[in-house]
């Protein structure tokens, strides 16, 4: 039976993305989820609802998700029955990501508190009201799940990837010279040899 892989981007990406997965899945029917959230309680409300909309034609889903996507996947589609997840250079850990963000941008959490949301020299806006979210809420994750990780990645840190991968039983493999954007020739096919074994 025909399958949907949804892929969902990271920040600055695109769903157009999802065609590089469709030599990869030459069967089944590759969909690339162009989601409009930027925090993961946006996404609690949109990723469901596209999911169960798609489970209508196709029961079978297996998911391919990068980076940010990741992070709103684990948070919103918990409870949707997914057969196989993907997970490339995912957040796993937004609470150590954001506390380092902080410390680059020269902050603490006072000053955070104070100001609520402060513009970074590198683009990224931080926010009190994403940090308090991230330390209220939970994740409980029960989907079957790889995990591919660049051991250069410059956003999570090895010990948050191997962390979340022993507590929620997830397949790890680690790229030596992987970033956290798989984007080279040898990322690429290295990412598609993971995917494809």
């Amino acid at each position: 039976m025909e399958k949907a892989i949804i892929y969902i981007h990271g920040k600055n990406g695109s769903a157009d993305e999802a065609y590089h997965y469709s030599k990869l899945f030459p069967e089944d029917k590759v969909i690339g989820f162009d989601y409009k959230a930027n925090t993961p309680w946006e996404a609690i409300n949109e990723f469901p609802v596209f999911f169960e909309n798609i489970r209508k034609e196709y029961p079978n889903i297996i998911l391919i998700a990068n980076s940010i996507g990741a992070y709103f996947a684990i948070n919103s589609l918990g409870n949707i029955p997914i057969e196989k997840a993907y997970f490339v250079s995912p957040i796993v850990n937004m609470e150590n990501l954001i506390m380092s963000m902080m410390q680059w941008a020269g902050i603490d959490e006072t000053q955070l508190r104070d100001r609520k949301n402060i513009e970074t020299s590198f683009g990224e806006t931080l926010s009190i009201e994403y940090l308090d979210w991230v330390r209220n809420h939970s994740v409980s994750w029960n989907i079957p799940t790889s995990i591919l990780y660049g051991a250069n990645d410059n956003l999570q840190t090895m010990g948050d990837i191997k962390q979340f991968s022993k507590k929620y039983n997830v397949e790890l493999s680690i790229m030596n010279n992987g970033e956290h954007w798989f984007h080279t020739e040898e990322q690429m096919d290295f990412l598609d040899k993971w995917i494809c074994r």
